[in-house]
């Protein structure tokens, strides 16, 4: 397994408004191609300021990059983009994998799923 780490800084004050687009209209798309993000967080008053991180799981590299192509190729993705990147001054990408030590994460307990 990978992890696709992503850190995007944006421009101050830029930090609801960016929300609000990938909300409505980014996340269904990526989520629709990329399946559920291991974990989406946000930076607002410790550390570096607005910012928000989100990380992706993969089998493996040409596992990311097929599903990232797709996503690239929905329509919707790039209007998506048109609207949220004006909002965006910096973007990082890191590709992590696990210490040979690692075992997978447990689950999310059923208090915190997306179910309810």
């Amino acid at each position: 397994m990978i992890v696709d780490h992503r850190t995007y800084t944006l421009h101050p004050g830029k930090l609801p408004a960016f929300l609000k687009v990938y909300r409505e209209k980014g996340y269904p798309v990526q989520s629709k191609h990329l399946g559920k993000p291991v974990g989406w967080y946000l930076s607002m008053d410790i550390g570096e300021l607005n910012q928000v991180v989100h990380m992706w799981a993969y089998d493996d590299l040409n596992q990311r990059a097929d599903r990232r192509a797709a996503l690239n190729a929905d329509p919707d993705w790039q209007a998506y983009l048109a609207e949220a990147t004006p909002f965006v001054q910096h973007m990082e990408n890191k590709i992590l994998t696990a210490a040979p030590f690692f075992e997978d994460p447990p689950a999310v307990p059923e208090a915190f799923s997306e179910s309810e």
